[in-house]
């Protein structure tokens, strides 16, 4: 199937836009730095799998429909920026009782993998800017020929191989500085960060415009 379209652009296009800083990353890199590396990983599993979700309704053309109906768009819209801003307010409240990601010794509770599970594919699937992204973007790169739906999922499938493969990386990364992440100062610097960034992203996809 690879001959069938620009798969080149394609990967290039979509490793950039992977590994460039949002709301997953912050996900992925707070459910590493609370549970460990396996967490973080279990999160970006959960994310990943959220695109072949958008990749489905693109193809079907329900992005259409959804960009078509401003109640549509408003409700999913503001589903996504309302669980983004609890996250956010989640971190911020943690930043306010510093403790370090020590867990074994403050007594904070770590996410469990079925938590990260579903922060991670809820983050993604409520977010209708993915939903706009693959409309946009992955037609550019189907051949009429040939199935749309197979050709889009096969294109999410290579998203979700790269997008695994770097957010696994970073999940391991902050794993491995979790000595240094355990000082109270360091945890309370990276929730508050977390914290207003995620809801700074609840915000901006509130006010986002069909």
């Amino acid at each position: 199937m690879l001959e069938h379209f620009q798969w080149l652009p394609f990967l290039a296009a979509i490793t950039v836009l992977t590994m460039s800083p949002g709301v997953d990353t912050l996900l992925v890199l707070r459910s590493s730095a609370v549970s460990g590396w396996r967490v973080g990983v279990v999160c970006s599993l959960g994310i990943c799998l959220g695109l072949f979700a958008h990749a489905t309704i693109s193809a079907l053309g329900l992005s259409v429909i959804l960009l078509g109906s401003a109640t549509l768009f408003t409700a999913f819209k503001m589903a996504g920026a309302v669980y983004l801003a609890y996250l956010g307010v989640q971190a911020l409240r943690s930043a306010m009782n510093p403790q370090g990601l020590n867990l074994k010794t403050t007594g904070v509770k770590p996410l469990t993998a079925a938590t990260a599970f579903r922060q991670g594919i809820l983050s993604n699937v409520l977010n209708p800017k993915t939903i706009v992204f693959y409309m946009a973007f992955l037609p550019q790169f189907i051949d009429p020929a040939h199935s749309a739906i197979g050709q889009s999922l096969f294109m999410a499938a290579l998203h979700f191989i790269i997008a695994m493969v770097w957010q696994s990386l970073l999940a391991v990364m902050v794993h491995r500085a979790r000595v240094w992440l355990a000082r109270p100062k360091v945890a309370q610097v990276l929730d508050s960060i977390t914290g207003i960034l995620l809801v700074g992203f609840g915000i901006k996809l509130a006010l986002t415009e069909r």
